[in-house]
Protein backbone atom coordinates (compact mmCIF):
# COMPACT_ATOMS: atom_id res chain seq x y z
CA UNK A 1 0.00 0.00 0.00
CA UNK A 2 1.87 3.30 -0.78
CA UNK A 3 1.27 6.40 1.41
CA UNK A 4 3.00 8.93 -1.25
CA UNK A 5 0.58 11.82 -1.68
CA UNK A 6 -1.24 11.70 1.73
CA UNK A 7 0.06 13.78 5.00
CA UNK A 8 0.56 12.07 7.40
CA UNK A 9 2.59 12.92 10.51
CA UNK A 10 4.92 10.17 12.68
CA UNK A 11 5.04 10.23 16.32
CA UNK A 12 3.68 13.92 16.32
CA UNK A 13 6.86 15.09 15.32
CA UNK A 14 7.69 13.39 11.81
CA UNK A 15 6.55 14.32 8.03
CA UNK A 16 6.27 11.53 5.72
CA UNK A 17 7.86 12.22 2.00
CA UNK A 18 8.07 10.44 -0.78
CA UNK A 19 9.34 6.67 -1.14
CA UNK A 20 13.02 6.50 -1.57
CA UNK A 21 13.46 2.50 -1.18
CA UNK A 22 11.17 -0.66 -0.91
CA UNK A 23 12.40 -4.42 -0.19
CA UNK A 24 10.69 -7.77 1.10
CA UNK A 25 10.28 -6.95 4.61
CA UNK A 26 8.51 -3.83 4.38
CA UNK A 27 8.98 0.31 2.71
CA UNK A 28 11.58 3.40 2.88
CA UNK A 29 10.27 7.00 2.99
CA UNK A 30 11.96 10.19 3.25
CA UNK A 31 10.89 11.98 5.94
CA UNK A 32 11.29 15.44 8.04
CA UNK A 33 11.69 16.52 11.64
CA UNK A 34 8.87 19.43 11.56
CA UNK A 35 10.97 21.13 14.26
CA UNK A 36 14.40 21.33 13.12
CA UNK A 37 13.60 20.58 8.99
CA UNK A 38 15.99 17.98 9.15
CA UNK A 39 15.55 14.77 6.96
CA UNK A 40 15.52 11.40 8.13
CA UNK A 41 14.68 8.02 7.26
CA UNK A 42 11.12 5.95 7.87
CA UNK A 43 10.95 2.69 7.70
CA UNK A 44 7.84 0.98 7.20
CA UNK A 45 5.98 -2.27 8.09
CA UNK A 46 2.78 -3.80 7.83
CA UNK A 47 0.96 -5.29 10.84
CA UNK A 48 -0.44 -8.02 9.28
CA UNK A 49 3.58 -9.06 7.77
CA UNK A 50 4.15 -12.99 7.98
CA UNK A 51 7.15 -12.41 10.06
CA UNK A 52 6.98 -9.04 11.15
CA UNK A 53 10.80 -7.84 12.37
CA UNK A 54 11.23 -4.29 12.55
CA UNK A 55 10.52 -4.02 16.46
CA UNK A 56 13.23 -6.72 16.94
CA UNK A 57 15.67 -4.53 14.50
CA UNK A 58 14.82 -2.01 16.33
CA UNK A 59 15.83 -3.33 19.50
CA UNK A 60 19.33 -4.84 17.66
CA UNK A 61 19.85 -0.84 16.75
CA UNK A 62 19.16 -0.09 20.56
CA UNK A 63 21.75 -2.64 22.08
CA UNK A 64 24.49 -1.33 19.07
CA UNK A 65 23.80 2.78 19.65
CA UNK A 66 27.02 4.73 19.97
CA UNK A 67 29.35 2.59 17.52
CA UNK A 68 30.83 4.04 14.99
CA UNK A 69 29.10 3.55 11.51
CA UNK A 70 25.67 2.35 13.08
CA UNK A 71 22.50 4.52 12.57
CA UNK A 72 20.96 6.34 15.42
CA UNK A 73 17.06 5.30 15.80
CA UNK A 74 14.92 8.41 16.45
CA UNK A 75 11.89 6.88 17.38
CA UNK A 76 9.96 3.67 16.82
CA UNK A 77 6.20 2.84 17.38
CA UNK A 78 2.98 2.14 15.75
CA UNK A 79 1.05 4.16 13.30
CA UNK A 80 -2.32 2.80 12.26
CA UNK A 81 -1.72 -0.33 10.03
CA UNK A 82 2.06 0.43 10.55
CA UNK A 83 5.36 -0.70 12.91
CA UNK A 84 7.52 2.68 11.88
CA UNK A 85 10.91 3.32 12.60
CA UNK A 86 12.64 6.51 12.53
CA UNK A 87 16.48 6.68 11.89
CA UNK A 88 19.38 8.83 10.55
CA UNK A 89 19.02 9.79 6.72
CA UNK A 90 21.95 7.46 5.32
CA UNK A 91 24.17 7.88 1.36
CA UNK A 92 24.33 5.21 -1.11
CA UNK A 93 24.82 1.71 -1.04
CA UNK A 94 28.07 -0.54 -2.06
CA UNK A 95 25.96 -1.83 -4.62
CA UNK A 96 25.06 1.54 -5.83
CA UNK A 97 28.19 3.27 -5.85
CA UNK A 98 29.22 -0.34 -7.75
CA UNK A 99 27.38 0.54 -10.49
CA UNK A 100 28.05 3.85 -10.67
CA UNK A 101 31.51 3.09 -11.22
CA UNK A 102 30.70 0.51 -14.09
CA UNK A 103 31.07 -2.29 -12.02
CA UNK A 104 35.02 -2.09 -11.36
CA UNK A 105 36.60 -0.67 -8.19
CA UNK A 106 40.05 0.09 -7.93
CA UNK A 107 42.72 -1.91 -5.60
CA UNK A 108 42.97 1.52 -3.51
CA UNK A 109 38.88 1.79 -2.76
CA UNK A 110 38.80 -2.05 -2.22
CA UNK A 111 41.38 -1.49 0.60
CA UNK A 112 39.80 1.64 2.16
CA UNK A 113 36.91 -0.29 1.95
CA UNK A 114 38.21 -3.66 3.20
CA UNK A 115 39.67 -1.46 6.26
CA UNK A 116 36.42 -0.01 7.63
CA UNK A 117 33.93 -2.87 6.75
CA UNK A 118 36.19 -4.83 8.94
CA UNK A 119 35.84 -2.76 11.96
CA UNK A 120 32.11 -2.39 11.53
CA UNK A 121 31.65 -6.44 11.61
CA UNK A 122 34.05 -6.59 14.60
CA UNK A 123 31.86 -3.89 16.85
CA UNK A 124 28.89 -5.59 15.96
CA UNK A 125 30.34 -9.19 17.35
CA UNK A 126 31.54 -7.14 20.30
CA UNK A 127 28.65 -6.62 21.19
CA UNK A 128 27.25 -9.96 20.61
CA UNK A 129 25.34 -10.65 18.00
CA UNK A 130 26.52 -11.90 13.85
CA UNK A 131 24.89 -9.71 10.96
CA UNK A 132 23.88 -13.34 8.63
CA UNK A 133 23.33 -10.40 5.66
CA UNK A 134 26.71 -9.70 4.81
CA UNK A 135 26.04 -7.90 1.59
CA UNK A 136 27.00 -4.63 -0.91
CA UNK A 137 22.95 -3.34 -0.15
CA UNK A 138 23.79 -3.62 3.99
CA UNK A 139 26.57 -0.73 3.71
CA UNK A 140 25.75 2.80 3.24
CA UNK A 141 27.82 5.78 2.47
CA UNK A 142 27.08 8.65 5.06
CA UNK A 143 26.41 12.63 3.97
CA UNK A 144 27.70 15.52 4.53
CA UNK A 145 31.03 15.88 7.32
CA UNK A 146 30.35 11.83 6.79
CA UNK A 147 30.58 11.12 3.31
CA UNK A 148 33.74 9.00 4.07
CA UNK A 149 31.75 7.10 6.84
CA UNK A 150 30.96 3.22 6.25
CA UNK A 151 27.29 2.36 7.45
CA UNK A 152 26.23 -0.89 8.77
CA UNK A 153 22.38 -1.21 8.32
CA UNK A 154 19.61 -3.96 8.25
CA UNK A 155 19.73 -6.23 11.28
CA UNK A 156 16.39 -7.80 10.92
CA UNK A 157 18.32 -11.39 10.43
CA UNK A 158 20.93 -10.52 13.04
CA UNK A 159 21.46 -13.36 16.16
CA UNK A 160 22.89 -13.24 19.40
CA UNK A 161 25.82 -15.72 19.10
CA UNK A 162 26.34 -15.84 22.52
CA UNK A 163 24.33 -14.87 26.24
CA UNK A 164 24.58 -11.81 27.11
CA UNK A 165 25.04 -13.18 30.95
CA UNK A 166 27.04 -15.84 31.16
CA UNK A 167 29.07 -14.96 27.70
CA UNK A 168 28.21 -18.80 26.25
CA UNK A 169 28.32 -19.43 22.99
CA UNK A 170 25.66 -20.60 20.87
CA UNK A 171 25.33 -24.50 20.46
CA UNK A 172 26.90 -26.15 16.91
CA UNK A 173 23.98 -27.45 15.05
CA UNK A 174 22.94 -28.62 11.52
CA UNK A 175 20.05 -28.77 9.38
CA UNK A 176 19.38 -24.98 9.36
CA UNK A 177 17.69 -23.40 6.41
CA UNK A 178 19.87 -20.75 4.71
CA UNK A 179 19.40 -17.70 6.24
CA UNK A 180 21.19 -13.81 4.21
CA UNK A 181 21.86 -14.22 0.10
CA UNK A 182 23.20 -16.76 -1.75
CA UNK A 183 25.75 -15.26 -3.84
CA UNK A 184 27.44 -14.11 -0.40
CA UNK A 185 26.51 -16.71 1.94
CA UNK A 186 29.60 -19.07 3.38
CA UNK A 187 29.64 -22.70 2.13
CA UNK A 188 28.83 -24.05 5.70
CA UNK A 189 25.62 -21.70 5.55
CA UNK A 190 25.05 -23.62 1.96
CA UNK A 191 25.05 -26.87 3.97
CA UNK A 192 22.74 -25.81 6.67
CA UNK A 193 25.72 -25.65 9.66
CA UNK A 194 24.87 -22.61 12.16
CA UNK A 195 26.26 -19.52 11.42
CA UNK A 196 28.69 -17.91 13.58
CA UNK A 197 31.90 -15.12 13.26
CA UNK A 198 33.31 -17.02 10.76
CA UNK A 199 30.41 -16.94 8.16
CA UNK A 200 30.26 -13.04 8.49
CA UNK A 201 34.05 -12.78 7.68
CA UNK A 202 33.58 -15.09 4.96
CA UNK A 203 31.03 -13.13 3.47
CA UNK A 204 32.64 -9.93 3.52
CA UNK A 205 35.81 -11.95 1.74
CA UNK A 206 33.22 -12.97 -1.19
CA UNK A 207 32.01 -9.04 -1.32
CA UNK A 208 35.90 -7.66 -1.73
CA UNK A 209 36.46 -10.32 -4.30
CA UNK A 210 33.19 -8.85 -6.08
CA UNK A 211 34.49 -5.20 -6.09
CA UNK A 212 37.97 -6.34 -7.51
CA UNK A 213 36.78 -8.90 -10.78
CA UNK A 214 32.98 -7.32 -11.00
CA UNK A 215 31.20 -10.41 -10.16
CA UNK A 216 31.90 -13.64 -8.79
CA UNK A 217 32.03 -17.36 -10.88
CA UNK A 218 28.39 -17.93 -9.53
CA UNK A 219 27.15 -15.29 -10.58
CA UNK A 220 24.03 -15.98 -13.54
CA UNK A 221 23.26 -19.41 -12.70
CA UNK A 222 20.21 -20.67 -13.72
CA UNK A 223 17.89 -22.95 -12.80
CA UNK A 224 14.14 -24.40 -12.58
CA UNK A 225 13.80 -24.06 -8.61
CA UNK A 226 15.25 -21.84 -6.06
CA UNK A 227 16.42 -24.81 -3.95
CA UNK A 228 18.33 -25.86 -7.38
CA UNK A 229 19.84 -23.01 -7.95
CA UNK A 230 21.25 -22.46 -4.31
CA UNK A 231 22.77 -26.04 -4.72
CA UNK A 232 24.14 -25.08 -7.97
CA UNK A 233 25.95 -22.31 -6.48
CA UNK A 234 26.98 -24.04 -3.13
CA UNK A 235 28.43 -26.93 -5.49
CA UNK A 236 30.52 -24.18 -7.57
CA UNK A 237 32.11 -22.01 -4.32
CA UNK A 238 33.05 -25.33 -2.51
CA UNK A 239 34.53 -26.20 -5.98
CA UNK A 240 36.34 -23.11 -6.46
CA UNK A 241 39.52 -22.47 -3.92
CA UNK A 242 40.81 -19.30 -2.46
CA UNK A 243 43.99 -19.63 -4.53
CA UNK A 244 41.61 -20.20 -7.64
CA UNK A 245 39.03 -17.22 -6.76
CA UNK A 246 41.53 -14.53 -5.93
CA UNK A 247 43.93 -15.28 -9.17
CA UNK A 248 45.02 -12.48 -10.55
CA UNK A 249 44.51 -10.25 -7.03
CA UNK A 250 46.93 -9.71 -4.99
CA UNK A 251 47.87 -12.71 -2.27
CA UNK A 252 46.53 -10.96 0.96
CA UNK A 253 42.72 -11.57 -0.35
CA UNK A 254 43.46 -15.60 -0.78
CA UNK A 255 45.53 -15.03 2.56
CA UNK A 256 42.05 -13.63 3.73
CA UNK A 257 39.83 -16.15 2.22
CA UNK A 258 41.47 -19.30 3.55
CA UNK A 259 42.36 -17.49 7.13
CA UNK A 260 38.47 -17.35 7.62
CA UNK A 261 37.73 -20.78 6.17
CA UNK A 262 40.37 -22.30 8.36
CA UNK A 263 38.04 -21.21 11.53
CA UNK A 264 36.08 -23.36 14.07
CA UNK A 265 32.57 -22.73 14.75
CA UNK A 266 33.07 -20.82 18.07
CA UNK A 267 36.88 -19.69 17.47
CA UNK A 268 37.27 -15.65 17.79
CA UNK A 269 38.61 -14.22 14.25
CA UNK A 270 41.97 -12.25 14.92
CA UNK A 271 40.31 -8.68 13.13
CA UNK A 272 43.32 -7.16 13.91
CA UNK A 273 45.45 -9.57 12.01
CA UNK A 274 43.44 -9.23 8.95
CA UNK A 275 43.31 -5.54 9.17
CA UNK A 276 46.50 -5.11 8.94
CA UNK A 277 46.84 -7.64 6.27
CA UNK A 278 45.34 -5.09 3.99
CA UNK A 279 47.08 -2.17 5.42
CA UNK A 280 50.42 -3.92 4.85
CA UNK A 281 49.47 -4.07 1.21
CA UNK A 282 47.51 -0.27 0.96
CA UNK A 283 51.18 0.71 2.47
CA UNK A 284 53.34 -1.24 -0.35
CA UNK A 285 50.94 -0.21 -3.08
CA UNK A 286 52.21 3.23 -2.26
CA UNK A 287 48.52 4.63 -1.27
CA UNK A 288 47.21 7.98 0.87
CA UNK A 289 44.50 7.14 3.27
CA UNK A 290 43.31 10.92 1.49
CA UNK A 291 39.71 8.85 1.43
CA UNK A 292 39.38 9.74 -2.20
CA UNK A 293 37.29 7.02 -3.67
CA UNK A 294 36.22 5.90 -7.43
CA UNK A 295 33.27 7.65 -7.19
CA UNK A 296 34.53 11.20 -5.84
CA UNK A 297 36.86 11.11 -8.85
CA UNK A 298 33.90 10.49 -10.70
CA UNK A 299 32.14 13.08 -9.55
CA UNK A 300 34.43 15.47 -9.93
CA UNK A 301 34.88 14.46 -13.58
CA UNK A 302 31.58 14.98 -14.34
CA UNK A 303 31.20 18.76 -12.19
CA UNK A 304 33.98 19.58 -14.41
CA UNK A 305 32.18 18.46 -17.70
CA UNK A 306 29.01 20.10 -16.35
CA UNK A 307 31.02 23.49 -15.35
CA UNK A 308 32.77 23.81 -19.11
CA UNK A 309 29.41 22.98 -20.89
CA UNK A 310 27.62 25.50 -22.76
CA UNK A 311 24.60 27.13 -21.92
CA UNK A 312 22.33 24.90 -24.18
CA UNK A 313 20.22 24.02 -21.08
CA UNK A 314 21.62 20.38 -21.74
CA UNK A 315 22.89 18.31 -18.85
CA UNK A 316 25.84 16.43 -20.22
CA UNK A 317 25.19 13.94 -17.61
CA UNK A 318 22.18 12.57 -19.65
CA UNK A 319 24.46 10.80 -22.37
CA UNK A 320 25.81 8.51 -18.87
CA UNK A 321 22.38 8.36 -17.42
CA UNK A 322 20.63 7.19 -20.42
CA UNK A 323 16.96 6.02 -19.80
CA UNK A 324 17.73 4.56 -16.28
CA UNK A 325 19.92 7.13 -14.48
CA UNK A 326 22.26 5.31 -11.89
CA UNK A 327 21.19 7.95 -9.16
CA UNK A 328 17.59 9.99 -8.58
CA UNK A 329 17.64 13.23 -8.15
CA UNK A 330 17.15 13.64 -5.05
CA UNK A 331 20.05 14.53 -3.36
CA UNK A 332 19.21 12.26 0.03
CA UNK A 333 18.45 8.62 -0.16
CA UNK A 334 18.19 5.99 2.82
CA UNK A 335 18.32 2.54 0.26
CA UNK A 336 15.65 -0.28 1.75
CA UNK A 337 18.71 -2.61 3.58
CA UNK A 338 15.76 -5.01 2.58
CA UNK A 339 16.70 -5.86 -0.72
CA UNK A 340 17.81 -4.27 -4.31
CA UNK A 341 15.53 -1.35 -3.97
CA UNK A 342 15.46 1.84 -7.07
CA UNK A 343 19.04 3.33 -6.45
CA UNK A 344 18.93 6.89 -5.00
CA UNK A 345 21.86 9.72 -4.98
CA UNK A 346 23.69 11.11 -2.07
CA UNK A 347 23.83 14.87 -1.26
CA UNK A 348 27.37 14.40 -2.13
CA UNK A 349 27.31 12.64 -5.27
CA UNK A 350 24.33 14.67 -7.00
CA UNK A 351 25.90 16.43 -10.22
CA UNK A 352 24.74 20.16 -10.33
CA UNK A 353 21.73 20.66 -12.59
CA UNK A 354 22.60 23.98 -13.38
CA UNK A 355 22.99 25.46 -16.98
CA UNK A 356 24.07 29.00 -15.72
CA UNK A 357 28.06 29.99 -16.29
CA UNK A 358 30.29 29.62 -13.07
CA UNK A 359 32.83 31.36 -11.84
CA UNK A 360 36.54 31.31 -12.95
CA UNK A 361 37.46 30.62 -9.19
CA UNK A 362 35.29 27.40 -9.22
CA UNK A 363 36.31 26.21 -12.37
CA UNK A 364 40.41 26.97 -11.35
CA UNK A 365 39.37 25.07 -8.08
CA UNK A 366 38.50 21.99 -9.94
CA UNK A 367 41.31 22.30 -12.08
CA UNK A 368 43.67 22.22 -9.36
CA UNK A 369 41.63 18.96 -7.86
CA UNK A 370 42.03 17.38 -11.01
CA UNK A 371 45.58 18.51 -11.69
CA UNK A 372 46.41 17.01 -8.06
CA UNK A 373 44.79 13.65 -8.85
CA UNK A 374 46.36 13.18 -12.52
CA UNK A 375 49.77 14.04 -10.84
CA UNK A 376 49.21 11.19 -8.81
CA UNK A 377 48.10 8.41 -10.74
CA UNK A 378 51.85 9.21 -12.84
CA UNK A 379 53.43 8.90 -9.79
CA UNK A 380 51.61 5.41 -9.44
CA UNK A 381 52.53 4.31 -12.29
CA UNK A 382 56.35 4.34 -11.95
CA UNK A 383 56.01 1.54 -8.95
CA UNK A 384 56.29 3.86 -6.02
CA UNK A 385 58.28 1.98 -3.07
CA UNK A 386 58.58 3.91 -0.42
CA UNK A 387 55.09 5.54 1.93
CA UNK A 388 55.16 7.21 5.10
CA UNK A 389 51.71 8.83 4.95
CA UNK A 390 53.22 11.58 2.67
CA UNK A 391 53.50 12.29 -1.04
CA UNK A 392 54.72 9.16 -2.97
CA UNK A 393 57.90 8.73 -3.71
CA UNK A 394 59.51 6.49 -6.71
CA UNK A 395 62.29 4.08 -6.52
CA UNK A 396 64.49 7.21 -8.88
CA UNK A 397 63.62 9.67 -6.57
CA UNK A 398 64.51 7.52 -3.49
CA UNK A 399 67.96 6.54 -4.50
CA UNK A 400 68.42 10.36 -5.50
CA UNK A 401 67.59 10.91 -1.81
CA UNK A 402 69.69 8.21 -0.52
CA UNK A 403 72.81 9.39 -2.13
CA UNK A 404 72.48 12.75 -1.18
CA UNK A 405 71.52 11.79 2.53
CA UNK A 406 74.73 9.65 2.65
CA UNK A 407 76.57 12.25 0.95
CA UNK A 408 75.29 15.06 3.60
CA UNK A 409 76.47 12.22 6.20
CA UNK A 410 79.93 12.19 5.18
CA UNK A 411 80.54 15.70 5.31
CA UNK A 412 79.17 15.74 8.71
CA UNK A 413 81.71 12.96 9.66
CA UNK A 414 84.65 14.57 8.51
CA UNK A 415 83.87 18.11 10.50
CA UNK A 416 83.32 16.25 13.19
CA UNK A 417 86.39 14.28 12.66
CA UNK A 418 88.24 17.69 12.07
CA UNK A 419 86.95 18.99 15.47
CA UNK A 420 87.58 16.41 17.41
CA UNK A 421 91.95 16.32 15.97
CA UNK A 422 91.50 20.50 16.72
CA UNK A 423 90.80 19.66 20.19
CA UNK A 424 93.07 17.02 20.76
CA UNK A 425 95.61 19.07 19.48
CA UNK A 426 94.47 21.33 21.93
CA UNK A 427 94.96 19.37 24.75
CA UNK A 428 98.54 17.87 24.00
CA UNK A 429 99.64 21.81 23.64
CA UNK A 430 98.15 22.63 27.11
CA UNK A 431 99.69 19.54 28.90
CA UNK A 432 102.82 20.48 27.23
CA UNK A 433 102.30 23.66 28.31
CA UNK A 434 101.89 22.68 31.93
CA UNK A 435 104.46 19.48 32.03
CA UNK A 436 106.85 22.11 30.77
CA UNK A 437 108.74 24.42 33.04
CA UNK A 438 108.42 27.61 30.89
CA UNK A 439 105.13 26.68 29.36
CA UNK A 440 103.01 28.39 31.20
CA UNK A 441 102.24 32.30 30.37
CA UNK A 442 101.55 34.47 33.43
CA UNK A 443 97.78 36.40 32.99
CA UNK A 444 99.53 39.22 35.21
CA UNK A 445 103.18 39.46 33.21
CA UNK A 446 102.04 42.59 31.15
CA UNK A 447 99.90 44.16 33.68
CA UNK A 448 102.98 44.05 36.50
CA UNK A 449 105.85 44.59 34.45
CA UNK A 450 107.22 41.33 34.37
CA UNK A 451 107.46 37.83 32.23
CA UNK A 452 107.45 34.19 33.31
CA UNK A 453 106.06 30.66 33.70
CA UNK A 454 105.41 28.17 36.72
CA UNK A 455 103.65 27.65 39.15
CA UNK A 456 106.00 29.44 41.90
CA UNK A 457 107.39 32.32 41.20
CA UNK A 458 110.87 34.01 41.63
CA UNK A 459 111.95 38.27 40.87
CA UNK A 460 115.06 38.72 38.71
CA UNK A 461 115.61 42.25 38.22
CA UNK A 462 118.97 42.61 35.91
CA UNK A 463 120.87 40.15 37.07
CA UNK A 464 119.65 40.12 40.97
CA UNK A 465 117.59 37.35 41.62
CA UNK A 466 114.26 37.83 44.18
CA UNK A 467 113.85 34.90 45.92
CA UNK A 468 110.07 33.32 47.14
CA UNK A 469 109.99 33.99 50.95
CA UNK A 470 109.85 30.14 51.17
CA UNK A 471 112.60 29.80 48.68
CA UNK A 472 114.66 31.59 51.19
CA UNK A 473 113.56 30.01 54.28
CA UNK A 474 115.40 26.57 52.95
CA UNK A 475 118.61 28.13 51.69
CA UNK A 476 119.20 29.89 54.96
CA UNK A 477 117.91 26.62 57.19
CA UNK A 478 120.54 24.74 54.39
CA UNK A 479 118.02 22.23 53.14
CA UNK A 480 118.32 20.23 50.48
CA UNK A 481 115.89 22.08 48.41
CA UNK A 482 118.23 24.79 47.59
CA UNK A 483 120.16 23.11 45.06
CA UNK A 484 117.28 21.83 43.48
CA UNK A 485 115.78 25.34 43.12
CA UNK A 486 119.44 25.94 41.24
CA UNK A 487 118.58 23.45 39.17
CA UNK A 488 115.19 24.50 38.11
CA UNK A 489 116.22 28.00 37.63
CA UNK A 490 119.33 26.56 35.35
CA UNK A 491 116.78 24.60 33.61
CA UNK A 492 114.36 27.87 32.98
CA UNK A 493 117.15 29.36 31.14
CA UNK A 494 118.39 32.08 33.99
CA UNK A 495 122.47 31.25 34.59
CA UNK A 496 124.19 28.42 35.85
CA UNK A 497 124.42 27.47 39.39
CA UNK A 498 127.50 29.42 39.99
CA UNK A 499 126.50 32.53 38.84
CA UNK A 500 123.34 31.80 41.08
CA UNK A 501 125.60 31.81 44.15
CA UNK A 502 127.13 34.63 43.22
CA UNK A 503 124.44 36.71 42.95
CA UNK A 504 123.50 39.03 46.12
CA UNK A 505 120.23 39.62 47.10
CA UNK A 506 118.99 42.68 48.50
CA UNK A 507 116.03 41.64 50.67
CA UNK A 508 118.26 38.31 52.39
CA UNK A 509 121.40 37.77 54.21
CA UNK A 510 124.59 36.50 51.95
CA UNK A 511 123.98 32.45 52.36
CA UNK A 512 127.68 31.95 51.04
CA UNK A 513 129.59 33.14 53.74
CA UNK A 514 130.78 31.03 56.35
CA UNK A 515 130.39 32.99 58.97
CA UNK A 516 127.66 31.53 61.15
CA UNK A 517 127.72 34.35 63.58
CA UNK A 518 126.77 36.87 60.99
CA UNK A 519 124.20 33.90 59.37
CA UNK A 520 122.71 33.74 63.04
CA UNK A 521 122.32 37.60 63.43
CA UNK A 522 120.95 38.01 59.98
CA UNK A 523 118.58 35.22 60.40
CA UNK A 524 117.53 36.83 63.85
CA UNK A 525 116.57 40.30 61.93
CA UNK A 526 114.74 38.09 59.04
CA UNK A 527 110.96 38.62 59.09
CA UNK A 528 110.40 36.28 57.08
CA UNK A 529 111.89 33.29 59.04
CA UNK A 530 109.94 31.58 61.48
CA UNK A 531 110.78 31.50 64.76
CA UNK A 532 113.59 28.40 66.11
CA UNK A 533 111.95 25.73 67.68
CA UNK A 534 114.23 23.16 69.20
CA UNK A 535 111.74 20.16 68.91
CA UNK A 536 111.80 20.75 64.79
CA UNK A 537 113.94 18.29 63.89
CA UNK A 538 113.55 18.55 59.82
CA UNK A 539 113.62 22.65 59.81
CA UNK A 540 110.73 25.00 60.42
CA UNK A 541 107.40 24.61 59.26
CA UNK A 542 104.66 26.78 58.76
CA UNK A 543 100.59 26.25 58.41
CA UNK A 544 99.50 27.18 54.57
CA UNK A 545 97.54 30.20 55.79
CA UNK A 546 101.04 31.73 57.22
CA UNK A 547 103.02 31.23 53.81
CA UNK A 548 99.99 32.74 52.34
CA UNK A 549 100.04 36.26 54.86
CA UNK A 550 103.80 36.17 53.69
CA UNK A 551 102.95 36.39 50.01
CA UNK A 552 100.64 38.82 50.28
CA UNK A 553 102.60 40.78 52.47
CA UNK A 554 105.50 41.02 49.87
CA UNK A 555 103.17 41.63 46.82
CA UNK A 556 102.42 45.01 46.65
CA UNK A 557 106.31 46.35 46.23
CA UNK A 558 106.11 44.60 43.55
CA UNK A 559 103.38 46.06 41.53
CA UNK A 560 105.38 49.35 40.54
CA UNK A 561 109.29 48.29 39.44
CA UNK A 562 111.33 50.51 38.55
CA UNK A 563 112.83 47.66 35.85
CA UNK A 564 111.19 44.46 34.16
CA UNK A 565 111.03 41.30 36.13
CA UNK A 566 110.92 37.99 35.41
CA UNK A 567 109.36 34.70 36.54
CA UNK A 568 111.23 32.16 37.28
CA UNK A 569 109.93 28.08 37.61
CA UNK A 570 109.74 27.10 41.61
CA UNK A 571 107.05 24.47 41.45
CA UNK A 572 110.17 22.06 42.92
CA UNK A 573 110.23 24.50 45.41
CA UNK A 574 106.64 23.63 46.64
CA UNK A 575 107.63 19.78 46.19
CA UNK A 576 110.35 19.91 48.54
CA UNK A 577 108.86 22.40 51.08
Amino acid sequence: MSLEGREIIIGTKYKLGRKIGAGSFGEIYLGTNIMSGEDIAVKLESIRAAHPQLEYEARVYKTLAGGVGIPFVRWYGREGDFNVLVMDLLGPSMEDLFNYCKRRFSLKTVLLLADQLLSRVEYVHSKGFIHRDIKPDNFLMGIGKRGNQVNMIDFGLAKRYRDPKSNVHIPYRENKNLTGTPRYASVNTHLGIEQSRRDDLESLGYILVYFCRGQLPWQGIRARTKKEKYDKIMEKKMTTPADALCRGLHQEFAIYLNYVRSLRFDDKPDYSYLRKLFRDLFVREGFQYDYVFDWTIRKLQEKKAAYQAPDTGLNPLNAYMGSTPPFDANPRRMTSGMGTGAPLPSANLRAPYRSETKSPETSKRLDDVMLQYQQQQKMLQHKPTYFSGGPVVSSSQQLQQQQAQQAQLQQQQQVQQQAQQQQQAQQQQQQQQLASPTGYQDPYANHLGYTGTGGGRMLVRDNQQQQHPMQQQQQQLGGPSSSRVLRSQTKAGHGSPQQHQQQQYSFLPDTTSNNNNNNSSSNANNPYLPEQNDNDEGGYMRKQNDIQNIMDERKPSLQSPSKPFHLVNTNRLYEDF
